[in-house]
């Protein structure tokens, strides 16, 4: 897959552009405006307008080589407390509100600090960007300014649609300063591109491309969280590119260079950002279930194999009736992709979404964020994932009684029944459960403290006009407006804590092999004079060996978690959801808990997402993808993700096409992993400026193997690689 001359100049410009960027005014200038300019306007209008002020004060960047014009980058920003640190324009910060809850509520700041509840981060939204391709600036102005008219029913309603009329004045003036410095360059075919878009609707695939981009960098700078996604990049784009080429107005090859430019556009401005996770997903269904392959899927993944770039993902929708010629793409992309593919069952998580309350048109409609957590496009708030909970970590504290077994410290607020005191194992299962729902709704209460919170501070008013329902009901996205407001959060260690309760049962309950005392004397003592016990726990059912019990354990406590997610009910009617997803926190959470009933040692890292334990695949990864299948995957309605890290001389074609339609015929989500060497990982950590280049599979997201913790970097090399 050659690069023309033509890219291989523009990426390396791009490259140095992105390694050394200007500095970055936009929230500099947005606090300055909020506290000079408009410092007497009401609140919702002082944020629109001061927001609409820093959009268009922003810097046109225009390269004489450009064929999509906008450019900004993250690059080091101007110290907003150097205007004023006591103004709190910025009041929607999620830290501030953490810190606040926290000093509030000593149990809630206890189940915090011990990995029991935590975060409360948005992002990981894609919005219908569709609207500004279809109706343009000015359509979408139209129907705003009706609603305001004949809809706006109170003055939530009223100040929801002239904030959206302030952005949109926002995004057509600084559209017209690129205008005039196009003219000043002799541009002439991009200023008239600019001319029409995204003010107008697109009539032509560089058209489209060019409003795509426009808007999507706005949105950003309103929105700057990562995950915030293009989604269905591919599917919203062929009908522009259908038509182009059908008339001839386009060739093959300008609409490939094309393409690549927008990837290496967007990777430009996030060059620092490897974790931020904007993704596209390519390929999938339309709504009546057939296939949404077409030409530009193909396009954009062999367009984003050839280049050395983190951003965006390309994540592989694969549908019922998946073309025999995209499969063998999907498996050339994860072997030679650079450990960036990550691989998705359509008709599982459409199962799924519609299991959870999604009608079956818009579930056809879903995307992945930045890693894997599953909305549907333009219709989901933005609390898609918003962070984890440790379960291993929850088994430990309900194992001794609330005895933090690394800190050495007795829980205060958070002290369960200790094992001991249980005379069988489905009380001390029951027991377990429960405490594990209290934690949990804790989380997905606060959860409901901070959107009321983002429904005032952080009012959206740019994406919120881009998710349905918002305009229809006068309301941001937050405020009621989008048509689903689920809560999505990432509870981690499912594969950890399944072995754990199966070496319980077997050790304690079952064999006698031990009382529950000494079990928690040889947690305390990390196995440390237990090696005979230890031996006992290893060789009890396991999850990943095609084990019933072992299987059975892992699908029981998965369907009880999901159940108390499913169970909660928020402020707008939506519900907790889960996303199995453990990200970079698997060594985390693996440092925060102590040795553990299976027989694993304090520090070792989780599994990864609900995949089994690298320790206790033994038996192959046939096996493994068996045990993995009999989870239900009905029940994780924000997606699961599983990684299966291969061997190079194991990853074959023709191996890796049977090891995803086996995974997915079984109803898994998705297909991860890595499939490089660990000698080539341990000479990047030894040597680290050779490696630049190297990017890894983590856990839902690829970044540059370098930039990553040690911890990280550790657990990738130390993860299970299959062989045949």
């Amino acid at each position: 897959m050659a690069i023309s001359e033509r890219m291989k100049a523009l990426f390396d410009a791009s490259r140095e552009r992105a390694k050394n960027p200007p500095e970055d005014t936009f929230k500099y200038n947005l606090h300055k405006f909020a506290i000079t300019r408009y410092s007497e306007l009401p609140k919702w209008e002082k944020q629109a307008r001061a927001m609409a002020d820093a959009i268009v004060a922003q810097d046109v960047l225009i390269d004489p080589t450009d064929r999509i014009i906008g450019r900004v980058f993250y690059g080091k920003s101007r110290n907003v407390e150097q205007i004023d640190p006591d103004v709190a324009w910025d009041s929607n910060d999620v830290r501030s509100i953490r810190t606040v809850k926290r000093t509030e509520d000593p149990a809630y700041a206890e189940l915090c600090d011990y990995n029991l509840a935590n975060w409360g981060t948005p992002g990981h939204v894609a919005w219908n960007w569709n609207v500004i391709l279809t109706q343009g600036t000015d359509g979408l102005r139209r129907r705003v300014t009706e609603a305001l008219d004949f809809r706006a029913n109170d003055e939530k309603s009223r100040e929801f649609y002239l904030g959206i009329l302030i952005l949109l004045d926002a995004v057509e003036a600084w559209n017209e300063r690129h205008i005039a410095e196009l003219q000043r360059l002799g541009m002439t075919e991009m200023a008239e591109i600019c001319r029409r878009v995204p003010k107008y609707p697109a009539r032509s695939f560089k058209e489209a491309v060019q409003s795509y981009f426009f808007q999507h960098i706005i949105v950003m700078k309103e929105n700057p969280y990562g995950g915030n996604s293009p989604g269905r990049l591919d599917y919203y784009l062929w009908p522009f590119l259908e038509r182009d080429l059908a008339s001839g107005s386009i060739t093959e090859d300008e609409a490939q260079d094309l393409v690549e430019e927008l990837m290496i556009r967007i990777d430009e401005r996030l060059y620092y950002k490897d974790t931020w996770g904007e993704s596209v997903v390519v390929g999938g269904s339309y709504p009546n279930g057939s296939s949404a392959v077409n030409p530009l899927s193909y396009m954009m993944v062999r367009g984003f194999m050839k280049y050395d770039i983190t951003h965006p993902y390309f994540y592989i929708r694969l549908p019922k009736d998946t073309p025999a010629d995209f499969l063998r793409l999907t498996a050339d992309y994860v072997i030679n992709g650079g450990n960036r593919a990550q691989i998705i069952n359509d008709d599982a998580i459409i199962q799924a979404l519609v299991r959870n309350g999604v009608s079956l048109s818009d579930a056809a409609d879903y995307y992945c964020g930045g890693c894997m957590e599953v909305g549907v496009q333009g219709r989901t708030s933005d609390f898609l994932f918003t962070g984890y909970q440790s379960l291993p970590k929850m088994l430990e504290l309900c194992v001794t009684g609330g005895y933090c077994l690394v800190k050495k410290k007795q829980l205060e607020y958070f002290a369960p029944r200790p094992l001991s005191s249980f005379d069988n194992f489905e009380d001390f299962y029951a027991s377990f459960v429960d405490e594990t729902r209290r934690a949990s709704l804790a989380c997905l209460e606060y959860l409901d403290v901070l959107s009321a919170n983002t429904e005032e501070n952080r009012p959206s008013y740019l994406l919120s006009s881009m998710v349905d329902d918002c305009i229809a009901r006068g309301r941001n996205m937050h405020g009621g407006g989008a048509r689903y407001h689920d809560y999505g959060l990432s509870v981690i260690g499912i594969p950890n804590v399944a072995d754990s309760l199966c070496a319980i049962k077997y050790a304690v309950f079952d064999r006698k092999i031990c009382t529950a005392d000494e079990l928690v004397t040889a947690l305390r003592d990390n196995f440390e004079g237990h090696g005979e016990l230890r031996r006992a726990l290893l060789s009890a059912p396991k999850y990943g060996v095609d084990d019933p019990e072992g299987d059975e354990m892992a699908a029981r406590i998965s369907r009880d978690v999901a159940e108390i997610y499913r169970s909660y009910t928020n402020r707008h009617g939506g519900n907790g959801k889960l996303v199995q997803l453990s990200f970079i926190w698997s060594p985390e959470a693996g440092a925060r808990l102590g040795a553990s009933p299976d027989g694993r040692l304090a520090g070792v890292p989780v599994a990864q997402s609900v995949t089994p334990q690298s320790a206790s695949m033994t038996e192959g990864i046939t096996a493994a993808m068996n045990s993995c299948v009999k989870l239900p995957f009905e029940l994780f309605a924000g997606g699961a993700s599983t990684m299966w890290d291969l061997s190079p001389e194991f990853a074959k074609p023709e191996i890796v096409e049977a090891l995803i339609r086996s995974l997915f015929a079984g109803g898994a989500h998705f297909f991860q992993g890595n499939v490089t060497d660990v000698d080539t990982l341990r000479r990047a950590q030894e040597h680290p400026e050779d490696y630049e280049h190297l990017i890894v599979r983590v856990g839902g997201f690829s970044a540059r193997f370098i930039w990553l913790n040690r911890g990280v970097q550790d657990d990738i090399i130390n993860r299970l690689r299959h062989a045949c």
